[in-house]
């Protein structure tokens, strides 16, 4: 599983969410390693466990030829109180990390493989993922 192998610090404040706001993401979101990607199209956090089951549907599906590129990293600490313990007494421990995804953000990016292939192994990714995903590739001028 993906984690930091140092942070600045241990726990981070919430970041509160305004529902009436519309967030999109404004880096990270034209495909710059590979041929096909992987987009997503709502916001949510999503865990280094959940970056990793997706991962390897992607290797296992692609075989030896194909090359993945992760284009997140789960950087901020999630904390959680243990069970049955009271309120108050300061904050929990962190459990695990996760990433903040915006809708417009490129997940994971394919290339060295066939169209058919890249996007059935994305789109098999894209259901291990909690969030809306979409399937994208670069544009062949012509």
């Amino acid at each position: 599983m993906l984690f930091p192998k140092k942070v600045k610090h241990r726990k981070w404040q919430t970041g509160r969410r305004n529902p009436n706001k519309v967030r999109v993401e404004t880096r990270g979101t034209t495909l710059s390693f590979g041929a096909y990607g992987l987009k997503s199209m709502s916001e949510e956090r999503v865990k280094s466990n959940q970056i990793e089951a997706a991962r390897r549907v992607i290797s296992r599906s692609l075989g030896k030829t194909g090359r993945i590129w992760i284009r997140i990293f789960p950087d901020r600490p999630f904390t959680k109180k243990a069970a049955e313990v009271p309120m108050g007494k300061g904050k929990g421990d962190p459990e695990y990390f996760v990433f903040e995804v915006l809708p417009g953000r490129l997940l994971f990016e394919v290339d060295g493989v066939t169209r058919a292939v890249a996007q059935n192994a994305l789109i098999k990714a894209g259901k291990k993922l909690p969030i809306k995903t979409k399937f994208v590739s670069r544009e062949v001028a012509s």
